[in-house]
Formats: C-alpha cells, structure tokens, sequence
C-alpha cells in the first residue's frame, strides 16, 4: 500500500525544511538531531508511578539506567529496553517515551539501560553492557519488587538486535532465564541482501544508506558482523530462545530481515508472533506521538508482553 498519510506528511515536512539525513551530519550533530526528532515526535511521556535513575557496574565502567514503576507492588514481570539509533545514537531520552507507555500499558517494571556507542565503542562492547544491565535487574529482583522468573527483553531497531543478542547469549550462557523478547523492527544480519536494500533510497526516510553508515560504526572489523551477536540472524540455531514478538514497517529496509528471523524462530519451535505495520517508515515505534499506528504498535507490544510474562 501508499505510505501512510501522516508518514506522508512527516516526509513533506522533511522535504520543505531541507532536513539532511543523519548520516550526511557528524557525529555530534547527527546524535542531537536525532533525539530531537524523537522526542517532538514521542510527546512529552507519559507519567508513571516512580521513575529513578541509578548507575550499575558494567563491563567499561558504570552503566546508567533508569527504572520504570506501574505501581508500588511487589513480585512484579519486568522488561528490560534498549534503546535504537544504530548502536551510534541514542540515550536514556531516546526511548523515554517509550519505556512510560510500555510500562503503564505492560504493567511490567521497565528499566533502560544506557549502553556504550560505537564508533568509541564498537562491537561487542553494547551488547557486553545490555547483557549487564539484565544480569543485574535478575540478580536485584527483591530490591526491585519484580519476579526474576518473569524477566523480558526489548528495543527497536538496533535495541531490537541487542535484545536478540542478548536472548542468545542468556540461552547459551546460563541464564538469566527469559520468558519473552520483543523485537521491534530488529537489525539481523550485516550483510543483508544489497539488491533488496537498493529498493529504500528516498533521502527523506531512513533508507540503505541509514543501515550502511550504521554498521560502519558499528563494526571495527567486517567479519565481527559474521557474529551471531551482531548478525543474530547467522546464529547456527534459534531453538530454545524466549518466546518472541516481532515488529515490522512496511517501508523499512530492515522489514525483510526481521521478518526472516521471525520466520527462523518460528521453524526452530519458537512460539512467535509477527506484526507488520503497512504504510509505516523506520522509526514510527519511537515516534507513537505522531503516528496512529505507532501508538497502536505500542499498546500492541504492550499486550504481548503482559500476556507473554502472566
């Protein structure tokens, strides 16, 4: 189908004021603009019960994270969120938004995790941290209220492919056990077709360029891409991971890629569920302010992961 009208209208706004795509910007530039992007298109938050930030140890130094209350009760599910921006941009801010309305609609305890950036920390260092950052929620489930047998991961776009690698890594690692990953249009694999992703140039939307200029940050050497960490899609087996919701946007070039992974998880025994969203661009998860179906993503998500962790 067309793009969606208000993806439309984003686009011709884009076009009337002459927005440079970020990946024509530096670095500095591109991580302002870019918050600044999702939070005039996220609203101001919902507010939530309590919300604190805290620093952890991590792999690097200390790790901040912030947490997400529905209540005040005890024995709660918990989701642990990754922020997207290619691995390269983003903090806490960048999926503020998100965390409030996943935990008022969830009534999951929610906590985000500020991971490293490539390019000064490239591969694997944001997925040593978000693996942290769950080890530490699991290992304070009664300091923080929650039920560590009832634990989820999640993140949109390059959070979607930390969440998945982190899925890996607590399958093949011994824990923490997990009962639910959500992916929102998730990075799978590095060296995703090139003729597919010739389809996704428009300058106006995230596009193949977008995906180029990431992993190029991303990745300090081309074959850490072969990584089933970076590349989870090249993992030799999907079996025994959490359960898992997947979401796609029609025009995204990362549609195909998350929807075969959904379809590898599916054929190695994995209940999961598949939800593409026709007419929506890259980013319309983060945007929900200003996209219909990005709120209706969001209560989605929400659902299955309530359901996922009862």
């Amino acid at each position: 189908m067309p793009l969606h009208p208000e993806v439309e209208a984003m686009r011709a706004r884009k076009a009337r004021e002459g927005t440079a795509p970020l990946y024509t910007l530096s670095l500095a530039e591109a991580r302002a603009a870019d918050l600044a992007d999702i939070q005039a298109a996220s609203g101001t938050g919902e507010p939530v019960a309590a919300v604190a930030d805290r620093t952890i140890p991590g792999p690097g130094g200390r790790l901040r994270i912030r947490i997400y209350e529905p209540d005040h009760g005890r024995g709660r599910p918990a989701l642990v969120y990754f922020f997207g921006g290619g691995w390269t941009l983003g903090n806490l801010e960048t999926c503020d938004a998100i965390c409030r309305a996943l935990t008022n609609a969830s009534g999951c305890v929610t906590v985000s995790v500020e991971y490293r950036l490539a390019p000064e920390n490239p591969f694997p260092a944001a997925v040593e941290d978000c693996r942290a950052g769950v080890a530490w929620v699991a290992g304070h489930a009664a300091q923080l209220g929650i039920d560590p047998d009832r634990l989820a991961v999640g993140g949109d776009s390059a959070g979607g492919n930390l969440a998945a690698a982190v899925s890996l890594l607590a399958r093949d690692g011994g824990g923490p056990a997990l009962r639910h990953q959500l992916l929102v249009y998730p990075n799978t694999d590095c060296a995703w077709d090139p003729q597919a992703l010739r389809a996704h140039e428009d300058p106006l939307l995230f596009n193949r360029f977008s995906v180029q200029w990431y992993w190029g940050h991303y990745l300090a050497e081309e074959k850490d891409g072969l990584s089933a960490l970076a590349s989870p899609l090249r993992a030799e087996s999907l079996a025994g991971l959490p359960d898992a919701t997947v979401i796609t946007a029609e025009y995204d070039p990362l549609r195909d890629q998350g929807e075969a992974y959904a379809r590898r998880l599916s054929e190695s025994g994995v209940a999961v569920e598949l939800r593409r969203y026709d007419g929506m661009a890259h980013g319309f998860f983060a945007m929900f302010g200003a996209f219909t179906l990005g709120r209706e993503a969001i209560d989605y998500a929400a659902a299955r992961l309530a359901a996922g962790l009862a």
